[in-house]
C-alpha cells in the first residue's frame, strides 16, 4: 500500500504564483506603453518634435537591453523574489517621476567642438531630463522577464510551462492593450501628469501581494504540500540543484549557434513590436486621421491580437510537441511559420484604406509574432539550464538593437519624409515594408535553430546536447 504522501493530492500554489506573475506582467506593460498614448501631449508640452521623442523611447530601450543580463544574473544567485521587489519599486518611482517633467532649458553657453563648425552645447533641458527618467525606467524594467521566466522554471514541470509562459505573454499583452485606451480616458480625466502617477502606484500593490504570497522555492513555501513539489520536480535531472548557482561557462555560450540565432530573431520581432509600442496609436492619428479616442481603440486592438496569440502560442506549441513526438523541428517550424504569416499580414495591412481593417491586419501580426515568442521561450528554457535568468537576459537584450532602432529611426524617418513634403498616410506606410521583410529574415533564422542543443554543456562525443533539464515539451 502507498504512503498517505503517495495519495495526497497536489496543492495549487503553483497557480497563484501564475496569477502573480500575470499580474507582474500586466502592470509591467501597462507602465511601459502608457507613454505611447500621451506622447503628443508631452511633444506638445515640452515642445518636442519626433525625432526627440524617438530618442525618449530609444532611452528606455537601451537600458533595457544593458541591464537584463545583470538583473537576469542577480535573480540566480540572490533569488527572483528579493530582486523582483526592489526592481519593480524602482521602476515604479521612475513612473511617476516620468509625468513631474517640466519645460525648460539651461544651457551653461559652451560648446564642445566636434568638427570644422559642429559643435555640441552643453545644456539640460526638458529632453534631457526626460531622457535620463525614461533611460532609469528601463533599468528597472529590465529584470522583471528573466526572473519570471526563472520562476516558471522553478515552479512547473518541464512539460507544462508553454501555457504558463503564453499566460504571462497574454497578461503582458492585455496590460499593453489596456494601456492606450486607460491612458487616454485618465489624460481626459486627471491630465497626462497624474496619469503616470495613477499606473505607478499598481506596482506598488503589487509588491505588498508579492513579497507575503511568494517564495523562490516551493519547498520554502508552507502552503506547498508534498505531492505538488514532486509535481514540480518531475523532469529536473537529478543532479540539478537550483539553489546552486556555478559559474557561467562564457566560452560555450558565447560558441553557441543558438544564443546568436535566437538573439537575431528577437532583434527582428523586437523592431516591429516596439513600433506597435511606441508609435502605433500616433501613426493612427497623424497618419490615417483617426480621433485621438478611436485610436487608443484601434491601438489596443492590435495589442489584444498579441495578448490571443500568447496564449494559443502556449496550447498549440506544447500540443504540437505531443502530437508530433519531436521538439527540435516542431519549435522550429512553429517560429518560422508564425513569423512568416506575420510579415505577410504586416506588408497588407498598409493596402488598406480602412483604418479598421489595417489595424486588425496589424493586430495579426502582432499574434503571429507573440505564438512565435512562445516557441522562442521554449528554446531558450530548453538550452539554458540553471543559467536561465543570466541567459534569458542576454538573449532577450539582444533585441535591443531592433527595438531601439526602430523608434529613433522611425521618428526620424517621418520628419524627413515631412520635410520633402509628404503627409499623413505617405509619410508613415513605406515603413510597413521595411518591417515585413525583418519579420521574414527572422523566419529564416528560426530555420536553423536547434532546441535539443545546449547552450551551457559540452556534449559527450557522438551524444546530441542537452540541456541541464530533459528536454520536455513546451
Amino acid at each position: 500500500m502507498g504512503s498517505t504522501a503517495s495519495l495526497e493530492r497536489p496543492t495549487g500554489v503553483r497557480y497563484g504564483v501564475l496569477a502573480l506573475l500575470c499580474a507582474l506582467a500586466f502592470v509591467l506593460y501597462l507602465d511601459r506603453i502608457c507613454i505611447s498614448q500621451a506622447a503628443e501631449f508631452i511633444q506638445e508640452e515640452l515642445g518636442l518634435d519626433n525625432t526627440q521623442m524617438g530618442y525618449v523611447f530609444g532611452a528606455f530601450i537601451l537600458a533595457y537591453g544593458l541591464f537584463e543580463v545583470p538583473t537576469g544574473r542577480w535573480g540566480d544567485r540572490y533569488g527572483s523574489r528579493k530582486v523582483l521587489l526592489r526592481i519593480v519599486l524602482w521602476w515604479s518611482v521612475f513612473t511617476a517621476l516620468t509625468g513631474c517633467v517640466w519645460r525648460f532649458s539651461l544651457d551653461s553657453g559652451w560648446r564642445i567642438p566636434v568638427w570644422s563648425d559642429w559643435s555640441i552645447p552643453v545644456l539640460f533641458d526638458s529632453l534631457m531630463l526626460l531622457i535620463l527618467i525614461r533611460f532609469l525606467f528601463g533599468v528597472g524594467e529590465a529584470g522583471a522577464l528573466p526572473n519570471t521566466a526563472r520562476v516558471i522554471a522553478r515552479w512547473f514541470p518541464a512539460d507544462r510551462r508553454g501555457p504558463a509562459q503564453g499566460l504571462i505573454n497574454t497578461a503582458m499583452l492585455v496590460g499593453g492593450a489596456s494601456a492606450p485606451v486607460a491612458a487616454a480616458n485618465l489624460i481626459k480625466l486627471i491630465g497626462w501628469r497624474l496619469t503616470f502617477s495613477f499606473f505607478a502606484s499598481l506596482g506598488v500593490v503589487w509588491m505588498v501581494i508579492f513579497q507575503h504570497m511568494f517564495r523562490d522555492h516551493p519547498s520554502d513555501h508552507p502552503q506547498v504540500n508534498e505531492a505538488e513539489r514532486r509535481l514540480i520536480e518531475a523532469g529536473i535531472a537529478p543532479d540539478h540543484d537550483p539553489k546552486t548557482h556555478p559559474p557561467i561557462p562564457w566560452s560555450l555560450v558565447l560558441g553557441s549557434a543558438n544564443v546568436w540565432l535566437l538573439g537575431s530573431i528577437m532583434t527582428c520581432t523586437a523592431s516591429v513590436t516596439y513600433f506597435f509600442f511606441s508609435w502605433y496609436p500616433k501613426y493612427l492619428h497623424a497618419g490615417r486621421g483617426v480621433g485621438e479616442a478611436e485610436s487608443g481603440w484601434l491601438a489596443s486592438l492590435v495589442l489584444l491580437g498579441g495578448a490571443v496569440g500568447s496564449t494559443a502560442g502556449g496550447f498549440i506549441c506544447d500540443a504540437l510537441v505531443r502530437w508530433t513526438g519531436e521538439r527540435p523541428w516542431t519549435l522550429r517550424l512553429v517560429g518560422a511559420l508564425a513569423l512568416l504569416l506575420g510579415a505577410g499580414a504586416m506588408w497588407s495591412s498598409v493596402a488598406c484604406n480602412s483604418a479598421l481593417v489595417a489595424a486588425a491586419l496589424a493586430g495579426l501580426t502582432c499574434l503571429m509574432i507573440l505564438v512565435e515568442v512562445t516557441a522562442w521561450w521554449a528554446v531558450v528554457t530548453a538550452i539554458s539550464g540553471k543559467h536561465l535568468g543570466a541567459l534569458f537576459g542576454l538573449m532577450n537584450s539582444m533585441g535591443i538593437f531592433g527595438a531601439l532602432l526602430s523608434p529613433v529611426l522611425l521618428g526620424r524617418y517621418v520628419d524627413w519624409r515631412q520635410e520633402l513634403g509628404y503627409v499623413g498616410r505617405d509619410q508613415w506606410d513605406p515603413a510597413f515594408t521595411v518591417y515585413a521583410l525583418i519579420l521574414l529574415v527572422g523566419a529564416l533564422a528560426w530555420l536553423f535553430v536547434d532546441a535539443g542543443r545546449s547552450a551551457v554543456n559540452t556534449p559527450a562525443p557522438g551524444v546530441r546536447g542537452r540541456g541541464e533539464e530533459e528536454i520536455a515539451p513546451c
